[in-house]
C-alpha cells in the first residue's frame, strides 16, 4: 500500500491568472503540471479549498512544481 499525502490550497490564495479560472480548469491545470513532471496526482475542488492527493514518495517533487506555480 502506498502512503498518500493531501495538500489543501484555499481558493483565496490562488495566484493570478489561476484565480480567474473556473475551479475545474484550475484542478485540470494543476494535474497537468504535475503529470508533465512525472507526478501522479488527483486534484479536486471541495467547496472551501482545492485538494491535491498524491503518493507521499512524490511530495518533494510535487512541492517544487506547486511552488513554481505560486501555489505554495
Amino acid at each position: 500500500m502506498t502512503a498518500i499525502t493531501t495538500i489543501r490550497i484555499d481558493h483565496d490564495t490562488l495566484p493570478e491568472p489561476l484565480s480567474r479560472k473556473a475551479t475545474d480548469a484550475v484542478t485540470d491545470t494543476i494535474e497537468a503540471a504535475l503529470r508533465d513532471n512525472g507526478i501522479t496526482a488527483e486534484a479536486s475542488d471541495v467547496i472551501s479549498h482545492l485538494k491535491i492527493e498524491l503518493p507521499t514518495s512524490q511530495l518533494a517533487a510535487a512541492s517544487t512544481v506547486l511552488a513554481g506555480m505560486g501555489l505554495i
